[in-house]
C-alpha cells in the first residue's frame, strides 16, 4: 500500500506520545532531504544509503518505513501535486471572472515552482520513473490538474465569444511548457519575483489567445478582392 510509510511513522509518533504536527514535520523533513538527494544525484544515481545519510534515519529504519526509493519519490510527487491542486482550488473559490481565474492558475503554479525549485527539478526529470500503482496514482492527479486548466481556458473562450486560432488543448500545453521549466532559467534579479513573473507570463498567454480571433478578422478585412468580386 502506498500509505504504509506515513502510517508506520504516524503509529510510531503515537506510541511516543508525539503530536500529529510533529509527525508531519518529520515526514516533511525526510521528503525534503530525499528531494535534495534526488536533485543532486538523480533518481537512478541515488541509493537508499544516500537517502538514509541525508535524512539522519538509519538505513534499517529507512527500509522499514519507506521500503524503497521509489516510494520516497512517489511521496514527493504526491505531496507536491496535491499541495498545488489544493492551493489552487482554494484560490479559485474566491474568484468568478474567467480571465482572473486563469491568472490565478498561472500565479499559483509559478509561486509554488519558484519556492520549491529542487522538487520541481525532480518532478520534471523523473517524470516517468514511477511504475505500476505509484505511477498511475500520480498520473491521475496530473490529469486532474490539466483538466482544471483546460476548463479555465474553455470558460474564458466561451465568456469572450472567441474562436481560438489553435485548439484549447494546444494552448493549455503551451502554457505548461512556459511554466514548467522556469527553474532552468529564472534569475530573480532580472526576471523578478513570482508575482512579477506570473503577471508577465499571464500577459504572454492571455494576450496571445485573446487576440487570435481579432487578428483573423483583420487579415480577412484586408484581403484583396478577387477579379470576380471586383466585377460584381
Amino acid at each position: 500500500m502506498a500509505t504504509a510509510a506515513p502510517a508506520r511513522l504516524r503509529n510510531r509518533a503515537r506510541r511516543n506520545g508525539d503530536s500529529a504536527s510533529r509527525f508531519d514535520r518529520r515526514l516533511s523533513e525526510i521528503l525534503e532531504h530525499a528531494t535534495d538527494v534526488f536533485c543532486e544525484k538523480g533518481y537512478e544515481g541515488a541509493s537508499m544509503r544516500d537517502l538514509s545519510r541525508a535524512s539522519g534515519m538509519s538505513l534499517a529504519g529507512m527500509y522499514y518505513y519507506f521500503e524503497s526509493k521509489e516510494r520516497l519519490l512517489y511521496l514527493i510527487q504526491k505531496h507536491t501535486f496535491s499541495t498545488i491542486v489544493a492551493r489552487l482550488r482554494k484560490r479559485l473559490a474566491e474568484a468568478t471572472d474567467p480571465e482572473q481565474r486563469v491568472r490565478i492558475f498561472i500565479r499559483n503554479h509559478v509561486e509554488y515552482f519558484l519556492a520549491n525549485q529542487k522538487a520541481m527539478k525532480v518532478l520534471s526529470h523523473e517524470d516517468d520513473a514511477l511504475k505500476n500503482g505509484y505511477g498511475a496514482e500520480i498520473a491521475g492527479i496530473k490529469r486532474e490538474y490539466y483538466r482544471i486548466c483546460f476548463s479555465l481556458v474553455e470558460d474564458l473562450v466561451r465568456a469572450k465569444g472567441l474562436k481560438l486560432a489553435v485548439s484549447p488543448r494546444l494552448a493549455v500545453l503551451g502554457l505548461f511548457g512556459m511554466m514548467n521549466w522556469i527553474y532552468t532559467w529564472h534569475n530573480p534579479r532580472i526576471d523578478g519575483n513570482a508575482e512579477a513573473l506570473s503577471q508577465e507570463l499571464g500577459e504572454i498567454f492571455l494576450r496571445g489567445i485573446l487576440r487570435a480571433r481579432k487578428h483573423e478578422h483583420t487579415r480577412s478585412a484586408r484581403r484583396p478582392q478577387s477579379a470576380l468580386q471586383q466585377r460584381t
